[in-house]
């Protein structure tokens, strides 16, 4: 089926996008991987593209396109090459809008160019380790004292926690009042009492540098605080419909990468003198991905327009997470089974994309929080 939600100018930003991956980041993935992390530079070459914060107005020395599709291209282009240690979707994505959706004036001015250049690269700490999806658990706190907070706490399993130079934390400014008590504050590298910890062993996603991070009674002027004080529980509602649809972008792209190569594998493997392809149950599996998968498309691209045109709900949101994680999960597992013992090795795309696809019901909120979320706007 043809999408139709791409004009020219996209389809040109996809072939740059395709050519930068191709010789800035495929050559070396699996070095980052045997690593752990991407380098710096791959950062600031991004930026020198335009591929960063690109919904950054031009005063602030963005490009100005307030258009999620570019972020989409970005985003499938990275996934179907199987470049999952690369981390500018939550940077694009999730953090910079926060700033330009609550920073002050004076706090575009001083972040948003570094965010573009790459210079500045961003996290948002919201887990713990006795709080994930229930933001209402979180300990961290951030006491005001005159002209700054202190800040006090530790966070877990945050993307690009090693490499990032300025952070969103999720604290608690008045531990009693509940979601209402919760605030945004924006800390910085260097900010004595901050230390970024260990670059945890994940399963999958081996590039992507993902750590705890330790706050000990730091010191953070009012001037970072993000929005207004008690307000972070609103903000990160608001802002958590798009972290969700990017996540679901990821699903459908691995999907579409995936049942892609497991086709041509299908064609190209025999067994009993015919191509494994050619055995009627292979053929059915391989034809109900094919249309799960089509069907996750569309709904996803329409998910995108009405993002777009400021339309898209939480409930809806959530619907598009939960469903194409959990396809995802489902699609790669089938493909891998398709390749047999050969699947099981990792010099097969396929079995790195089954490592990396398992956290995709996880992160974000999880499966079982998306159904929540859809089950309360139905009234219950």
């Amino acid at each position: 089926m043809e999408r139709n939600i791409f004009n020219d100018e996209h389809k040109m930003f996809r072939e740059s996008v395709r050519r930068f991956i191709q010789k800035e980041i495929t050559p070396y993935h699996e070095g980052w991987e045997e690593a752990g992390i991407v380098p710096r530079e791959l950062w600031l070459k991004a930026g020198e593209m335009g591929f960063l914060a690109m919904d950054v107005p031009e005063e602030y020395g963005g490009l100005g396109l307030k258009d999620f599709r570019y972020n989409v291209v970005l985003t499938e282009e990275l996934t179907k090459a199987g470049a999952s240690g690369v981390g500018f979707g939550l940077h694009n994505d999730i953090t910079v809008p926060y700033f330009l959706a609550y920073g002050t004036e004076e706090q575009k001015q001083r972040f948003l160019p570094k965010f573009v250049t790459g210079e500045w690269i961003t996290a948002i700490a919201m887990s713990e380790p006795d709080a994930g999806s229930d933001l209402a658990g979180i300990r961290t706190t951030a006491v005001r004292q005159n002209d700054h907070y202190r800040l006090n706490g530790q966070k877990t399993f945050i993307t690009n926690g090693i490499l990032s130079d300025v952070v969103i934390v999720v604290a608690k400014t008045d531990p009693d009042a509940g979601h209402s008590g919760v605030s945004l504050l924006v800390v910085e590298r260097g900010m004595e009492g901050f230390a970024h910890g260990r670059n945890l062993d994940k399963i999958g996603l081996k590039a992507q540098d993902t750590a705890e991070l330790f706050f000990d009674n730091v010191k953070v002027p009012v001037e970072n605080l993000l929005g207004g004080e008690g307000q972070g529980f609103y903000q990160l509602m608001m802002q958590l419909p798009q972290e969700r649809l990017s996540i679901a972008v990821i699903a459908v792209a691995a999907c579409e990468a995936v049942l892609e190569m497991t086709v041509q594998y299908c064609q190209e493997r025999t067994a009993f003198g015919r191509p494994i392809g050619k055995f009627q149950h292979n053929r059915f599996l391989l034809a109900e991905m094919k249309t799960e998968t089509e069907i996750a498309r569309v709904f996803v691209d329409r998910c995108i327009t009405e993002l777009n045109a400021g339309n898209l709900s939480p409930a809806e949101a959530a619907m598009a997470k939960w469903w194409t994680t959990e396809l995802q999960k489902k699609v790669v597992d089938q493909c891998l089974q398709l390749h047999g013992g050969y699947g099981y090795m990792m010099e097969y795309p396929i079995a790195k994309a089954y490592l990396d696809s398992r956290v995709q019901t996880i992160y974000g909120g999880t499966t079982e929080i998306m159904k929540e979320i859809i089950g309360r706007s139905l009234g219950f």
